[in-house]
């Protein structure tokens, strides 16, 4: 029972996230079957944006509203007690290569904070599927120097100072700021990163974009962190990554699984999580709200202040949660 003079804390139950489909001149124009989405006309789709702030709310009472202003408007109930008001704190996407990305780097949050941003951009990569021979390339070689890049981009040689790393499915590659990198074809990638899209492209094989030369060297490291990172498998889960910003793991669903058993022992009771289906769907479920449905390549905002669910494999559930970090667990 609540003290007198005291609001019981407000309940926000899960609910579905519409993606948005972002244009990219190296995507797809046919995204089947990893979503039902077809270009007809105009560019190619390149990322699917899953928690972006323009991405709709689906679900639930407050469908229809934008998902970035709904974070302004209810910051404790879904990030939680004791968080900094913040937009959405992490930025999914699946990534859809078709052609090579841009050379590109991302500055971290200094230099960001330098040129007046709210933040950096460290990401990862978790490969839902690779074909043979997949590659990213992931930091510069050994030796390089930051004069030899600037050279290279100019001469249109920088691939040849490029560490190329190969990609298979189910690998979870991190890249922290700083990191020089670019992705190839061949294959899809769930993206999991700060709520950021500010990128610096070194080199774009002339396809006539902009290029941000100077401030690319600035934001680069010769040395990152960035790498494979092997998954850690526990009882109930398996920890892909676990690093300032975010977590990553893979929750098994056998049947069924109580929302309490989501959360590891080394987490706080409440506070935001991600579900994403990255194959099959599920369907959460709970007393005091309309069930949710999780289709194939969805995702679903779990709140803080969610009140208990259960989680259920619809048909060959593969499940993904997503949480962030905050700055107290930053090395």
């Amino acid at each position: 029972m609540a003290l007198s003079g005291q609001s019981p804390p407000q309940e926000l139950a899960p609910f579905r996230i519409d993606p948005i489909y972002d244009p990219r001149v190296w995507g797809y124009r046919d995204l089947r079957p990893w979503y039902d989405h077809v270009v007809e006309s105009g560019d190619p789709i390149g990322e699917v944006w899953l928690t972006g702030d323009e991405c709709l709310i689906a679900t639930g009472p407050h469908a229809g509203q934008k998902l970035g202003g709904f974070f302004g408007q209810m910051p404790e109930a879904l990030l939680g007690a004791g968080v900094p008001p913040t937009a959405s704190p992490l930025l999914v996407k699946v990534l859809f290569a078709k052609e090579k990305l841009s050379v590109q780097v991302h500055p971290d949050d200094a230099m960001a904070h330098k040129y007046g941003e709210p933040r950096g951009k460290t990401e990862c990569w978790y490969a839902l599927a690779a074909e043979p021979g997949a590659l990213v390339a992931l930091g510069l070689k050994p030796g390089v120097t930051l004069e030899q890049v600037r050279e290279e981009i100019h001469a249109g040689t920088l691939e040849a100072s490029l560490h190329m790393v190969p990609v298979a499915a189910g690998d979870l590659i991190f890249v922290d700021a700083g990191t020089v990198h670019s992705i190839w074809p061949g294959s899809i990638l769930l993206e999991t990163q700060q709520n950021c899209d500010l990128t610096y492209r070194m080199y774009d094989y002339g396809r006539g974009r902009e290029l941000h030369v100077e401030k690319s060297l600035e934001a680069t490291k010769l040395k990152t962190r960035a790498g494979k990172i092997p998954a850690r498998v526990l009882k109930e889960r398996t920890i892909l990554i676990d690093v300032e910003y975010f977590r990553v793991e893979r929750i098994p669903v056998a049947g069924s699984r109580p929302s309490a058993s989501l959360r590891g022992e080394d987490e706080p009771a409440r506070g935001l999580q991600y579900l994403f289906a990255a194959a099959g769907k599920g369907r959460i479920a709970g007393q005091g709200f309309e069930p949710v449905d999780l289709p194939v390549r969805g995702m679903v905002a779990v709140p803080a202040a969610s009140p208990a669910f259960t989680v259920e494999d619809a048909g060959g559930l593969d499940l993904i949660r997503i949480t962030p970090n905050w700055p107290e667990k930053t090395p």
